[in-house]
């Protein structure tokens, strides 16, 4: 997963949903997208394993603004936000587990840190 999108911070209106307590993981996505799918499983578990932790799923066809906006270019597209709601993380493809347990580490100290 590749390092802090510095600037880019969404927020509910953004997400049509609330920011997880702790941090979120948005995924774009698109109708006919098999690794969608995974990555919708594998972003779900991790979410059920990390309290404070929310998954959001947006259909990168619905919402192109936001997709030109954040420079997503395939789906499925994986961001890490921490508690406030800023990009800590981006991924493309299909994640591995242990990398967006990892990510999620990354954005609760970067929600925690003083600043």
């Amino acid at each position: 997963m590749r390092g802090r999108d510095e600037g880019q911070r969404l927020g509910a209106a953004d997400l049509g949903g609330d920011l997880g307590e702790r941090a979120t993981l948005v995924q774009f996505s698109s109708a006919f997208c098999a690794p969608c799918r995974a990555t919708r499983r594998v972003l779900g578990e991790v979410a059920g394993m990390v309290p404070g932790v929310s998954h959001v799923e947006i259909d990168a066809e619905d919402n192109l603004g936001l997709v030109r906006r954040l420079d997503i270019l395939r789906t499925p597209t994986v961001l890490v936000l921490d508690a406030d709601g800023a990009v800590v993380r981006r991924a493309t493809g299909r994640p591995r587990k242990a990398d967006v347990i990892a990510a999620l580490g990354e954005a609760v100290r970067a929600a925690g840190a003083p600043g």
